[in-house]
């Protein structure tokens, strides 16, 4: 006998979000030039490295994102200049929105997980998906870093040059 499941299929994260801006602006400074602001369209999934040139917007680069890449970007633009904890990236990732209550419940999911000696098994998901995301981020001179148990931050990469207009 054919055994039958159902994929569950994630909600796409502009209807998530509590927010209801449907692009978000990140200036990350320190990352990248004055002037120069990263624009994430949460219906799209697209990243965008926007400058101004006398007065006048233009499009450096832009990148698509899947719906689980988005998840796991997000927390990790919200969280700049910090670092973007375990628990925070793992809501985010299962839920498509990261809440008080959400976060919790992945923390105690991460500390149960660990005191099981479970733990690499129920991040492998997260850093699968991670693992996509800082590929596509490193063509804006952005580099995910893990920080050993604590979680991921965004840096720059060394000796990557900005697009100047």
């Amino acid at each position: 006998m054919q055994k039958v499941s159902l994929r569950k299929v994630k909600t796409p994260v502009s209807y998530l979000q509590e927010n209801s801006e449907e692009i978000l602006h990140f200036s990350l400074q320190g990352l990248l030039p004055a002037g120069h602001t990263l624009a994430l369209n949460t219906s799209l999934g697209t990243l965008s490295h926007l400058a101004c040139k006398d007065e006048r917007p233009y499009m450096l680069m832009e990148q698509q994102f899947t719906t689980s890449e988005s998840c796991v970007l997000l927390p990790l633009l919200e969280a700049y200049p910090y670092y973007c904890p375990y628990e925070v990236l793992l809501a985010s990732f299962n839920s498509g929105r990261v809440t008080e209550a959400a976060i919790a419940r992945s923390r105690k999911r991460l500390m149960e997980a660990q005191e099981a000696g479970v733990w690499d098994q129920e991040m492998r998901p997260v850093r699968n998906v991670l693992s996509r995301t800082r590929l596509k981020t490193r063509s804006f001179g952005i580099e995910i870093s893990s920080i050993l148990e604590t979680g991921y931050i965004l840096m720059q990469m060394p000796r990557h040059k900005h697009p100047e207009l």
